[in-house]
């Protein structure tokens, strides 16, 4: 999997060493020339994969580098966990669609600009959702379903998504659409479910938005409105708009690394804050005497809802309410927790989310970061009030991007007090 995290430090002090010498050019160009992999074809257009200049044994050196300089001063960081197969790993894929020629094209959407990268495929995307997004753009152009064009405000199809379980082999389509209407509709869920037996739902959303984001609003065409995948040996329901994590190898790994972490003995009473649809603290539901979870977002609460009905877990109850109000309000009740889990977006955690976890007091924190700048930031408030950082394990969620996910671990120390709040 390359080499320890100690060399990587001592490559990049040579990098260094030559980048400070101006006599040394050449040495400087040979250290920092990537290891190049020619696989995609539009990656100069694209902009999505930034390290596709890179293999990917120079990518895990390369973010094992960015990691263990964010966080070194918390602790060893540990050698990054890589994919064993780093493409097709998405089990969530979009395609933009846009008139060419009078055609329809499909290709990656480029938020910095509004436009389309036009591909057939992706090398991220799973493969049988390259081939069907390939077969639908033929249809949309045979049965002329015109693309939605934000100039004219004109056309219909905004954007494709496939979701797909490689557990049980089920994928869902969602045409995303300016209307709840498509001319030939009918002709076109048909043929391209002959096409493709393991479709098993299509849904049209809803979306006024020029960005790839869904709408309120969807209507089933095909199927249940819903696939299943397996995560962790537990079953979770995911429907167009449930948020599951894009990489489902790498999260194994990420959600087993963080149960570990928390050294669960059965007895523990489990808080998942940011819970989400549930998905990690379920998977840690068998170890715990009980899960309460706290999410803002009412339809992410009727997931997790659903989701632990579904695999008959009956130790796990979940409000829709702010994460930091609910352990304030948790501690005047008298409520303790042994162990947090928290999973924040890149942002990283509020402070006044912080501030709260500090009253809360567990005596494990396992924190799951995917912006090891805002991670760095909130352990070093956490180290403030009361904590220590036992383990930091990067896990490569996203191969030829420079995003890093961490799970991190942190114990409260003996005698601590968090009366008074530190810098953030």
């Amino acid at each position: 999997m390359g080499k320890t995290p100690v060399v990587y430090r001592k490559k990049e002090q040579v990098i260094d060493a030559a980048e400070n010498s101006v006599t040394n050019k050449v040495e400087r160009n040979r250290l920092r020339a990537p290891a190049r992999s020619d696989r995609c074809e539009i990656k100069k257009k694209c902009g999505a994969c930034q390290l596709s200049n890179m293999d990917y044994e120079r990518q895990l050196k390369f973010k094992q580098a960015a990691a263990v300089k964010m966080l070194k001063r918390f602790g060893h960081v540990e050698e990054i966990i890589g994919m064993e197969t780093p493409y097709n790993y998405r089990c969530k894929a979009q395609y933009a669609v846009r008139s060419s020629g009078g055609k329809a094209v499909t290709g990656v959407y480029q938020s910095s600009t509004g436009g389309t990268a036009v591909t057939d495929s992706c090398y991220l995307n799973d493969e049988l959702s390259n081939r069907i997004v390939k077969y639908l753009r033929k249809l949309v152009n045979e049965l002329k379903i015109p693309p939605y064009n934000p100039k004219t405000g004109k056309g219909v199809l905004r954007h494709i998504m496939i979701r797909n379980s490689a557990h049980t082999g089920e994928y869902m389509v969602v045409l995303v659409c300016r209307d709840d209407y498509i001319k030939n509709e009918e002709k076109l869920v048909k043929r391209l479910c002959e096409k493709f037996s393991e479709i098993s739902t299509v849904v049209l959303n809803v979306s006024k938005s020029a960005k790839m984001t869904l709408g309120s609003r969807e209507r089933v065409l095909f199927g249940s409105g819903t696939i299943e995948d397996i995560l962790c040996g537990k079953r979770f329901r995911i429907s167009a708009r449930s948020f599951y994590q894009v990489n489902p190898v790498q999260t194994e790994i990420l959600y087993n690394t963080a149960i570990k972490f928390a050294g669960l003995t059965g007895s523990e009473r489990l808080l998942d804050a940011y819970c989400g649809t549930g998905t990690i603290g379920l998977c840690a539901a068998d170890n715990v005497s009980a899960i309460v979870g706290a999410e803002l977002n009412s339809e992410a609460v009727k997931d997790a809802r659903k989701n632990a009905a579904l695999n008959g877990i009956e130790n796990a109850v979940y409000y829709e309410a702010d994460s930091a109000e609910y352990m304030r309000k948790a501690v005047r009740n008298g409520e303790k927790f042994d162990v947090v889990f928290t999973d924040p977006p890149r942002a990283g955690c509020s402070r006044t989310f912080l501030e709260a976890l500090a009253v809360c007091a567990p005596q494990r924190i396992v924190y799951v970061s995917c912006n090891p700048e805002t991670l760095a930031r909130d352990l070093g408030f956490l180290v403030k009030n009361g904590y220590k950082v036992n383990r930091i394990q990067p896990v490569d969620m996203f191969p030829h991007t420079r995003h890093i996910e961490t799970v991190v671990l942190l114990t409260k120390k003996q005698h601590s007090k968090n009366a008074a709040f530190g810098d953030h």
